[in-house]
């Protein structure tokens, strides 16, 4: 994180694993980068409670692929899904 710069920003929106969270809040409580916007952790749902006292930290509750279009893409999808089953098709996305 240190490569990032003093006037350096992480963001992770893909998995809390990514992020060594106290090296992290190391590098932001030190000034060693500027700040940091976090949409997963480390031990979700367990947020490590100094996040919250940090001014130049950015917390969202794991919604970062919750848009609008994220929601449309999924029912089509889901639309599609249905109609294959239903004639006897093979499934778009199926689980196995």
């Amino acid at each position: 994180m240190v490569a990032l710069g003093k006037g350096g920003v992480i963001v992770n929106v893909g998995r809390g694993a990514l992020i060594h969270e106290k090296e992290l809040l190391k590098c932001l409580m030190e000034g060693e980068i500027e700040g940091a916007g976090l949409d997963v952790f480390e031990n979700e749902p367990l947020v490590d409670e100094h996040f919250f006292s940090l001014d130049n930290v950015v917390l969202s509750p794991h919604a970062g692929f919750s848009t609008l279009e994220s929601y449309v893409a999924i029912c089509q999808l889901l639309g599609r899904n249905l109609e294959a089953f239903f004639s006897d098709n093979p499934l778009i996305t199926p689980v196995i």
